[in-house]
């Protein structure tokens, strides 16, 4: 299957005048879930050496090409603010992040990076290379994983138009 192909299977219901298969959710919503614990595990792996754990990664890796608020971090990254919180307060602890003024708002203060925490994503990155080629490689080629993003992002953006999808 080329980039641009969609897979097999019918666009939509039979019956247009029908809602979609409840089935297609709940496959769907599955395949996703075991997706995002099939990669958070990959991303310990990809962590661990360079002390850091996946969660730690993906927050120090949402601030490094700017300071953000905590919020926007959660966001960003479609979990609580409150989660996120607890993070970055272990990051400034541990010296792999800081807390900046945020000009544009008192009480909401900036995450960064220290030295130390892009020095520590650094170390992941021969890892993070060498899986996104395996991986690659597994799925065909550039082309079908981009195929691969471009259906993920496609769901993901649906899903943040539906009001009842919001947290």
């Amino acid at each position: 299957m080329s980039g641009t192909e969609r897979p097999a299977g019918p666009a939509e219901p039979a019956d247009p005048a029908l809602p979609a298969d409840p089935a297609l959710l709940s496959g769907s919503a599955l395949a996703v879930f075991r997706l995002n614990g099939q990669f958070l595990a990959a991303a310990e792996r990809m962590a661990r050496p360079a002390g850091l754990t996946a969660a730690w990664w993906q927050v120090l890796g949402a601030v490094l090409r700017e300071p953000l608020p905590v919020a926007g971090i959660a966001r960003a990254m479609g979990i609580t603010r409150q989660s996120v919180q607890r993070i970055a307060d272990l990051l400034v602890r541990r010296g792999l992040a800081e807390y900046r003024q945020n000009p544009a708002h008192r009480r909401a203060k900036l995450l960064a990076p220290t030295a130390e925490g892009r020095a520590a994503v650094a170390r992941v990155g021969p890892a993070h290379t060498e899986f996104a080629a395996r991986l690659g490689e597994a799925l065909g080629g550039p082309e079908e994983f981009r195929y691969v993003l471009a259906v993920l992002t496609r769901l993901s953006e649906v899903m943040d138009g539906l009001p009842d999808t919001r947290g």
